[in-house]
């Protein structure tokens, strides 16, 4: 598999058609088509994920942020189960963003943002981002127009800054049907020890799906950029969304090359006086 293969595969392309630019919730544009293929090479993808996560935390001078964004379950707490789950939870630093509190509302849109970044040597993941104070901001009309219109800028002004301090930021839009969905919300209340996953206020943003899909269609394409690249991850298929993810975090982590820090002792000297202790 090429070193880009899924990053060039799902990255969001711009001058194309809206149906095109999501593309099917159900396809598998690239990688395997059954959960067997799936289940075989995530075997194989967390064992090097595994190695360069612990290079990545042992040399600490680089970062990776992972960014999931998606309409209610389309799955990014079973994303950072499985697919983030691959690496040694001591170098992941995981977010949940809610809403806004009172203090955080005292503060400009990003200020909890930046507080959650990843320290060097992380890779930290997002279960929602800033992209919640455009989208949610404009579908509900919490804020006027030109107030949430600015913020595609800032975010780009924003992500091209975390880019330049050291950290690699990856992007995916968790992308399910209208249709899948219904069945996760039905699954949910179908099943008692699920009931704890559903809310109600879930049909609220249910309603308002072609809103959603067009905010996330313009947030897709204004915040796409080479510094922070969205890449559309079809989730309709739990083992594919999670193959996908995986594999988007693998080929960043195999461009980054992170590298042990080299010693500031003597090793033959060391392992000499443990030898003789």
């Amino acid at each position: 598999m090429g070193i880009d293969r899924v990053r060039d595969a799902l990255r969001v392309r711009q001058g194309t058609k809206p149906a095109k630019i999501l593309g099917k919730a159900g396809d598998f544009p690239v990688g395997p088509s059954s959960k067997s293929n799936a289940a075989k090479q995530l075997v194989s993808t967390g064992e090097k994920l595994d190695k360069l996560q612990e290079a990545l935390y042992a040399g600490g001078t680089q970062s990776v942020l992972l960014v999931l964004q998606g309409m209610d379950t389309s799955g990014k707490g079973g994303t950072i189960r499985h697919a983030c789950g691959l690496v040694n939870p001591q170098g992941l630093h995981i977010q949940s963003f809610k809403k806004p509190t009172k203090a955080e509302l005292r503060h400009d849109f990003l200020w909890r943002i930046r507080r959650a970044l990843p320290a060097p040597g992380m890779i930290g993941v997002f279960d929602r981002s800033h992209y919640e104070d455009i989208l949610v901001a404009r579908v509900d009309s919490l804020v006027p127009e030109d107030v949430w219109q600015a913020r595609y800028d800032q975010i780009n002004a924003f992500e091209q800054e975390i880019a330049g301090s050291g950290a690699t930021i990856v992007k995916c839009f968790l992308h399910i049907s209208k249709e899948q969905q219904r069945k996760r919300l039905e699954a949910r209340l179908q099943r008692p020890e699920k009931h704890w996953k559903y809310n109600p206020a879930d049909l609220d943003a249910r309603s308002k799906w072609d809103d959603y899909q067009q905010a996330y269609l313009d947030a897709l394409t204004r915040c796409d950029t080479d510094a922070a690249p969205w890449y559309v991850v079809p989730s309709d298929h739990k083992w594919y969304r999670n193959w996908a993810v995986s594999q988007l975090l693998l080929e960043t982590l195999e461009q980054l090359d992170p590298q042990y820090p080299v010693p500031d002792f003597d090793v033959e000297e060391e392992l000499k006086r443990v030898q003789e202790s």
